[in-house]
């Protein structure tokens, strides 16, 4: 919980909203966020996924103090103690209920990351649902990654700073975007089980080479051949990289939402129709690498496209080199700021390093308190490759000293 007294640290614009928040939560340190999207004619201010992202945050912690300015461009957040599904709380039967509004365009994998490296701190086990009608639970064109993706590819990271018990990630009702991208009608519960004092500190230093391929390929409310187009187009390109590929196939329903015709109330229309493929290579070191690609709202993205697409998209992942990929980096990064007051290290790909996300995330790191990065070059020759330094610094879980 932060000190009252203490000042805001000042972050300008909406950009990397979610991990400065998150940050924020970690170390206790309030922050002020101005001048979001101050020139937009149509929306200005904070954005309906931003909203939900406040009020997640506000459900799994107690003493937060959030104030949003009346055109919306300012927030200032007061971070409390991270309690988890606490009875009394805003946890009903030990679950809290997190309704995403029909006007989100953002998948629900933009409020599950953030979720996942908060809930290990947590005071008490962490049982949120995801329900409404705008939760999405494939890729968007906005770059969040499927549900299956955060199960497969982000989630066995825990394992690595000795977290590892008690966690389960379960889609309920899937969903792809609706129309003009909003909205999707599924369902997804997270269950995290497992609160540590400090996670472990992390040596992730050598990539091995790839060892299987899996994946899930899934539709929603269209026929199930579709899925059977993606997993031929993509094995046509994996296949001679490696022959133990294997990719699931789920075919379910769409979702069905309330009707907003006027002449038919109380009828319903069906949202969430499409498909789409997540893939995850393994090495033999236990390294991640994941892909993901849904077909367009708007349609006209044939499955084999999406397919051939999903597969070239996991192959660059894994040429970017390093031992984690850019989608688990803020993830991998983070944890090893908040673990014990050692130094972690973690091979990453250049071009990973130099993604604009992960050079604003080791900067919004300094300015709130956690420690600077170091490089250095590998012993092992590749060129692609920088060795990443991270002390920890010891912070941990607050909620579990006290009790």
């Amino acid at each position: 919980m932060s000190d009252p007294s203490q000042k805001p640290v000042l972050f300008t614009t909406q950009k990397a909203f979610s991990s400065r928040l998150t940050l924020a939560t970690l170390t206790g340190r309030p922050i002020r966020i101005s001048q979001i999207r101050p020139s937009s004619p149509v929306n200005p201010g904070i954005a309906h996924h931003e909203i939900s992202l406040l009020r997640l945050l506000e459900a799994v912690t107690n003493g937060s103090k959030i104030a949003v300015s009346m055109t919306g461009t300012v927030v200032n957040y007061r971070p409390g103690l991270i309690t988890g599904s606490v009875p009394g709380q805003g946890a009903n039967g030990g679950v809290i209920r997190h309704e995403v509004p029909a006007t989100c365009t953002r998948g629900v994998s933009y409020l599950l990351i953030p979720l996942c490296l908060l809930a290990p701190f947590s005071k008490a086990p962490v049982n949120v649902l995801f329900n409404g009608a705008g939760v999405i639970t494939s890729a968007t064109a906005a770059g969040d990654i499927s549900v299956d993706s955060v199960r497969t590819a982000i989630l066995p990271l825990y394992a690595k700073f000795g977290i590892l018990k008690d966690i389960e990630l379960r889609i309920l009702r899937r969903s792809n975007p609706g129309p003009r991208g909003k909205g999707g009608a599924g369902e997804v519960q997270l269950i995290f089980g497992h609160q540590v004092r400090l996670p472990k500190t992390l040596h992730l230093l050598n990539p091995g080479r790839i060892k299987r391929i899996r994946g899930v390929a899934y539709c929603t409310g269209v026929p199930a051949n579709n899925n059977a187009r993606m997993i031929e187009a993509a094995r046509g390109i994996l296949n001679p990289m490696g022959a133990d590929t294997y990719v699931f196939s789920d075919v379910s329903s769409a979702p069905y939402i309330p009707s907003v015709d006027k002449a038919n109330p109380s009828g319903k229309t069906k949202t969430g129709i499409g498909y789409g493929l997540s893939l995850v290579a393994e090495s033999s070191t236990g390294c991640l690498y994941s892909a993901d690609v849904a077909s367009p709202p708007s349609g006209g993205a044939p499955p084999e496209d999406i397919g051939q697409q999903c597969a070239h998209q996991l192959l660059e992942s894994v040429a970017a080199g390093g031992t984690v990929s850019l989608v688990a980096a803020p993830t991998v990064l983070t944890l090893m700021s908040m673990s014990s007051e050692d130094v972690g290290r973690v091979q990453l790909g250049k071009d990973v390093l130099s993604a604009d996300h992960i050079i604003d995330l080791g900067r919004d790191m300094k300015a709130l308190g956690l420690s600077s990065w170091g490089f250095r070059e590998t012993t092992t020759g590749d060129d692609n490759d920088i060795v990443v330094s991270v002390v920890g610094k010891g912070v941990g879980n607050v909620g579990r000293k006290i009790a």
